[in-house]
């Protein structure tokens, strides 16, 4: 047998992907024209995706909306905490366009992080991603339909999204019901499931800091190194992606800043000592090597090592509690929220390395550790962005109806002599607009960069 035969096919995954979407495409067609697909029937389309829809389960709703005045004390929650969180995501939209004014092309991030969907969005994990998205919207939707049946509005059917695999769930209000009810109880209703996902990722970032805080301790105290440059002290001197440096030029290293201070007060062709751990070994190892001159600095030595911008405390430090990072809560909190675009997210590969298990789960195989602490950060992550991306002024998105009702509110007080269908044309108008403003703003800071 010729090696050409063992070749592995490099678009192998492609075609298996198009293979799926193209059956799935051919299912949905063939319901199409049996005539069981349609508005009012079981199964139904929704976009691309295939809608299908049950009526059990909605008593299920009503027991648990019959505690009407707690229902609509968390709806009320839910309301000012999507205003709140309305202003901090189109804050940091407008934000990003500002941004992209100093920022090249080949910095620009790339249009598909634009699309929080696995295996479209290059930084969330397919696996991962999926399973924090499918619980988010479920009981996303879920909340919704409590807070439904507990203000009196209908719920006409439940049922799952699937476009190509399962994508989430759905709870469908009686349309007629929910305009025609206050505007405060429907408003409860739409705030809900932003509730609910700001509520999960403060669950389950709960449980991750728990489980980080209590079962893992760095191997070393220092930087882990990412990557090697060729032809450098460092690569002459044995050290290879995973080592922890924990020394620089008898300084020590357990953050960054001192690990970039112990470099900035060393010369080129200066012979320094250098300690790191090597998890290969499974010890500290000390050497010294001569510094080669920095490219961007002259005067400075140069190691010649690509490393982490955290170090191994400071990264379970962000895990554990990023409000109490040294450099300040809202450094902390960026760091935690950027770990996969640090390459940091889902924790695998030489970064499981860099601790080591203790307490109770100290017997537990790393592995299957770090896939059940990656399964609670996505589901944090994960629950976040949709609570977020939720309360944007953006018609149809739950924010987008908070919106309109809200400036349909401040509009009866300042012009009490509208009627109620001149003030909801009003809003109307308004929610189109904040609608095309940051459909502008999102679209700008992927475009801009890449026009200048």
């Amino acid at each position: 047998m010729g090696t050409s035969e063992l070749a592995v096919d490099p678009y192998l995954g492609y075609e298996i992907a198009l293979a799926v979407i193209a059956l799935y495409a051919a299912v949905v067609y063939a319901l199409h024209q049996s005539g069981r697909l349609g508005p009012g029937k079981a199964l139904s389309l929704f976009g691309p995706a295939l809608m299908i829809k049950t009526q059990r389960g909605r008593s299920a709703l009503d027991r648990w909306g019959r505690f009407k005045r707690f229902w609509s004390v968390i709806g009320d929650v839910g309301i000012g905490l999507s205003i709140l969180a309305m202003g901090v995501i189109v804050g940091l939209l407008v934000f990003g366009a500002i941004e992209s004014f100093r920022i090249s092309a080949a910095q620009a991030p790339p249009v598909t992080e634009a699309i929080g969907l696995p295996g479209i969005n290059p930084i969330i994990p397919i696996g991962y991603g999926i399973l924090a998205l499918v619980v988010g919207v479920v009981l996303h939707e879920l909340s919704h339909g409590v807070l439904a049946r507990s203000q009196g509005i209908g719920v006409k059917s439940l049922g799952v999204l699937v476009c190509v695999v399962p994508i989430g769930a759905f709870v469908e209000q009686d349309d007629a019901e929910m305009l025609a009810a206050p505007r405060r109880k429907r408003d409860r209703v739409a705030a809900a499931g932003v509730l609910a996902n700001f509520a999960l990722t403060i669950l389950f970032f709960a449980l991750l800091s728990s489980l980080i805080a209590t079962s893992i301790t760095p191997v070393a105290d220092g930087i882990p190194i990412q990557g090697i440059v060729s032809d450098t002290p460092a690569a002459n001197a044995t050290l290879v992606p995973g080592d922890i440096i924990t020394a620089v030029n008898g300084t020590l290293t357990p953050t960054y800043s001192d690990f970039e201070a112990a470099l900035a007060n060393t010369t080129p062709h200066e012979t320094i000592p250098l300690t790191y751990y090597s998890p290969a070994l499974g010890h500290t190892v000390s050497t010294t090597l001569t510094l080669a001159a920095n490219p961007n600095d002259k005067t400075r030595g140069f190691l010649g090592v690509v490393a982490l911008g955290l170090s191994t405390s400071e990264l379970k430090q962000t895990l554990v509690w990023p409000l109490g990072s040294d450099q300040g809560p809202l450094t902390g909190t960026v760091y935690w929220l950027i770990l996969p675009l640090a390459g940091l997210e889902p924790v695998s590969g030489a970064t499981t390395g860099y601790f080591h298990l203790t307490g109770p789960l100290a017997g537990v195989d790393p592995g299957t550790f770090w896939v059940g602490a990656n399964i609670l950060y996505w589901l944090a992550w994960m629950n976040l962005l949709l609570g977020l991306s939720n309360t944007l002024p953006l018609f149809p998105l739950d924010g987008g109806l908070l919106f309109r009702d809200y400036i349909a509110s401040i509009a009866a007080r300042m012009r009490r002599g509208w009627s109620e269908a001149r003030l909801d044309q009003f809003a109307g108008r308004a929610v189109t607009l904040s609608s095309l403003l940051v459909l502008m703003l999102l679209v700008w800071q992927f475009l801009v960069p890449r026009l200048l």
